[in-house]
């Protein structure tokens, strides 16, 4: 989306001309080395393909949809992405698209005027201004609403928008990155995307591989992140060889975030050697779940709503009751758990009441 300057509106926006450079001259400080690129690492061949294809848009102004699991770190390659790209020396805005209230997303993402609504005391400039001449990062965007999927839509082939209680057009200059961690054609379907946002979005997909198809990579990503406490605390503590057999036996529903929150609370309860499995433990976890794996029996022939109801409900009986962390787990946003658990709740009352 590469529409000129911004007009007098955009208050704050530099207007200064991108100077147009190659990818990695602009970004000199991403450095490419043997266990990834920057704060990326990944050794195995899953992430070689993902970096692959990180290169080869990074220079480009191709709008990108990134998806994968809760936690496989979709905002850090978003991230990448930008600094990367030509567009590096300018901002990198992110915005989570359900974590927003549906009442206030527009605002969010257009910005307002002073006076537009009740406590609107002063003019704000939304994600779409923030970003100007960098990158924007949309993320769940399987999330936001429907009605508010017209408005980005426009934005997305013109680059221009009004603010809330404006009436001056302003013009954006930025490139667009989208992530999910649904399947995108299940979400049109459910008609929580609409079918040419989604194709307008995804110019260009960029999958990241879960942590248990990354071979090689866990224990490259535990030690680093090890390392990193250590050098913060002052401190040498290693890993047990009991850990290091529980990072590969580990299933890692979390992903990254799961292995490295693991890791820091091991960090905190060692002295000087940490170990893992009392910690997965603590959570709920077998340390020997890879090879004895909790299950359910669905029926052949069991409709597929039913199927999911099954599921749901058994992934929050594992994790006593904790919502979110049967929503990253089940690989969905907490507002669609709730919204799914609601249905529940109706259809039963229904079904008591007649």
């Amino acid at each position: 989306m590469t529409n000129g300057t911004t007009n007098g509106a955009t208050n704050g926006i530099a207007s200064s001309e991108r100077t147009q450079t190659s990818a990695a001259a602009s970004a000199s400080h991403t450095t490419i080395h043997t266990a990834g690129i920057g704060s990326v690492l990944g050794r195995s061949p899953a992430m070689r393909s993902t970096f692959d294809l990180i290169q080869r848009v990074a220079g480009t102004e191709a709008t990108v949809l990134i998806t994968g699991e809760s936690g496989v770190g979709k905002e850090l390659v978003a991230e990448l992405i930008h600094e990367l790209s030509p567009r590096s020396s300018g901002p990198m805005v992110a915005i989570n698209c359900g974590s927003i209230p549906a009442t206030l997303i527009e605002a969010e993402l257009f910005g307002y005027e002073k006076g537009s609504f009740t406590g609107a005391t002063r003019s704000h400039a939304g994600v779409f201004e923030r970003a100007n001449r960098g990158t924007l990062l949309l993320d769940e965007i399987t999330e936001m609403p429907m009605e508010m999927q017209t408005r980005l839509l426009r934005v997305l082939e013109t680059g221009r928008f009004f603010r809330v209680g404006g009436t001056e057009e302003i013009r954006t200059d930025i490139r667009v990155v989208a992530a999910t961690n649904r399947d995108m054609n299940a979400a049109v379907r459910d008609r929580q995307l609409r079918e040419d946002v989604m194709y307008r979005l995804a110019v260009f997909p960029i999958h990241v591989p879960p942590l248990r198809e990354r071979e090689g990579d866990i224990r490259l990503l535990a030690e680093n992140f090890l390392a990193r406490l250590n050098t913060e605390g002052g401190s040498d503590k290693t890993f047990s060889e009991n850990s290091l057999r529980t990072l590969s036996e580990h299933n890692w529903p979390g992903n990254v975030r799961e292995l490295k929150n693991a890791v820091e609370r091991a960090f905190i309860m060692a002295d000087a050697v940490l170990e893992l499995a009392p910690v997965l433990v603590a959570r709920g976890y077998d340390a020997g779940e890879a090879e004895h794996s909790q299950g359910i029996h669905v029926p052949l022939g069991s409709r597929l709503d039913e199927a999911e109801r099954s599921l749901i409900v058994a992934t929050l009986e594992h994790f006593d009751g904790n919502k979110r962390r049967a929503a990253q787990v089940l690989g969905c946003s907490l507002k669609t758990l709730y919204n799914k658990l609601n249905a529940y709740a109706r259809e039963t009352a229904w079904a008591q009441h007649g």
